[in-house]
Parts: structure tokens; C-alpha cells; sequence
């Protein structure tokens, strides 16, 4: 790994909360990971019979998954713009990545070694992700290139530029290199901010993908857990003349680490 990548701090040992399982929470826990399983093997059998998705029924999907995993959904802000968008949040979990197509169903930037992993490459693939190789920096202005040219074409293009998942109590600075894209494009960019908490009100880590978890072990935590609640605020999209350069455009962008977000007007809870 190049050493000017972004890494966090955080990790499963000193960051996230394991909820304390009994044994009633065991069979809940297998009956909504065979949710998700089934969820997933519905959309997957869509994809490879080359069905049309409508955008509304991606989204609910989305909102199924997350649903099926035990957590609740709650959305607030307006819905986001139509035509060539890029859609930019803070990284917590595995679960961002429906959540943010439950705001908007977009093109995922991820890094290259997904495009090499058994089933999930091509599904990826095929579904329009966009691999960026994230060894190789002289590769990153292709990579730019590729996203403004999906920008172009009226496609909203998802991406976490923290470049690494935090726990959610501490977050990291949106790097600047996909924002040239909105602005090579010519389109706005549409922050969202994602927190995890549970059903009392109390922010949580236990979603939390960080450091050396694995992934089977986060969605055990997620399964178990009781109550949690992920929040999604669709703040208000940056245009693209908000300033002259990148740099801007990632400041405007990044949610403010202190703030609470402010659940104001919900527009769904599922």
C-alpha cells in the first residue's frame, strides 16, 4: 500500500461497541442475515437476466436491505437533484453503501482489488462501478477523467473521499482529487452526512467496519444489536461555482465534526 494513501486510527479493539449477545438474540440474528442473503440474491438474479431496475424500487431495495439487518432508517432533507451528480459522504460501515443509494441510486467509486474478487468483481462490474487503482497515483488523473465523463452523461457517481472508514466518533478529512471531477463536469455535489445511534438516542459504533474487522464479524454485531437507528441527512447540494477550485468544493462538502445533525424534517422512517 502506497504510504500517501489515507489511513484512520480507529480499530474493532478501541473503537467499536460489541453489544453484549443472549441467547434469545441468536435465532433474530440468523433470520436477518437470511434476510439480507435473500435480498441480495433477488437483486443479483435481476442484474444477471439484464432487468431495467427503476431508480424508486433500487432505492427501496436499499432501504430493505439495511431494514432486513435490524436497523432502522431515518432520512431527512430534501431529495437530491436530478442529472449528473456527485454524491459524497463520510465512511462508517458497510451499511453506507445503501444508505447512500437509498438517497440516490449511483455509479460506486471503489478501489481496483474489487474488480478481482470472485462474484462480487463482476456484479460490481456490471452494475457500473467505477475502480480507481489506488497504488498508482499517476493513475488518478484517468481515473478523474473517467468520473467527469460519467458526470457528463447525466450519472450520479457515489464516493467516500475520506478514503478509509472511521468509527463515527472521529472522522477524516474529505481528500480533494474526485471533486474535480463535479467541477470538470459542470455539476453540483450533494453532501450527505451518515451517523449511527440507537433507539435512546445515544450515538453507537457498533456498525462500525474499521481498521482489521472482518466483515463477517461486523455483520454478526449489526444482526445482534438491538435498536439502532441509522441517520442520513441530505444536506443542501454545493453547485459548482461555489469555488474556484477543488479545495473549496471538499471544504463546503465535509460535515462539520462537531455538529449534531439536525433531524428536523424527516421525510422517512422505515
Amino acid at each position: 500500500m502506497s504510504a500517501w494513501l489515507p489511513t484512520a486510527p480507529c480499530t474493532p479493539q478501541t473503537c467499536v461497541e460489541a453489544p453484549a449477545v443472549r441467547a434469545r438474540a441468536v435465532p433474530r440474528a440468523v433470520l436477518r442475515l437470511g434476510a439480507v442473503l435473500l435480498l441480495l440474491l433477488a437483486g443479483i438474479a435481476l442484474m444477471l437476466f439484464g432487468a431495467r431496475i427503476p431508480p424508486p424500487l433500487v432505492r427501496r431495495w436499499c432501504r430493505w436491505i439495511v431494514r432486513a439487518a435490524g436497523v432502522r432508517v431515518r432520512i431527512t432533507g430534501a431529495a437530491a437533484p436530478t442529472g449528473g451528480l456527485l454524491l459524497v459522504a463520510n465512511h462508517i460501515s458497510w451499511l453506507d453503501i445503501p444508505l447512500l443509494a437509498a438517497v440516490r441510486p449511483a455509479r460506486m467509486l471503489a478501489k481496483r482489488e474489487v474488480r478481482h474478487w470472485p462474484v462480487a468483481g463482476a456484479l460490481a462490474a456490471r452494475g457500473g462501478t467505477l475502480f480507481i487503482d489506488r497504488d498508482r497515483l499517476r493513475a488518478l488523473p484517468d481515473t478523474v477523467a473517467r468520473i467527469a465523463g460519467a458526470l457528463r452523461e447525466g450519472a450520479a457517481v457515489a464516493a467516500f473521499p475520506e478514503g478509509s472508514t472511521w468509527c463515527g466518533r472521529a472522522q477524516g478529512t474529505f481528500r480533494r482529487a474526485v471533486f474535480q471531477a463535479a467541477l470538470d463536469a459542470g455539476v453540483p455535489v450533494q453532501p450527505v452526512r451518515i451517523g449511527y445511534r440507537l433507539s435512546g438516542g445515544r450515538a453507537t459504533t457498533t456498525p462500525a467496519y474499521v481498521g482489521d474487522d472482518t466483515l463477517l464479524a461486523s455483520l454478526w454485531r449489526v444482526a445482534t444489536a438491538h435498536g439502532l437507528v441509522a441517520e442520513v441527512e441530505v444536506r443542501a447540494p454545493v453547485p459548482p461555482d461555489a469555488g474556484p477550485d477543488r479545495r473549496t468544493l471538499a471544504r463546503a462538502a465535509q460535515p462539520p465534526e462537531t455538529a449534531a445533525p439536525a433531524w428536523t424534517h424527516t421525510v422517512l422512517v422505515a
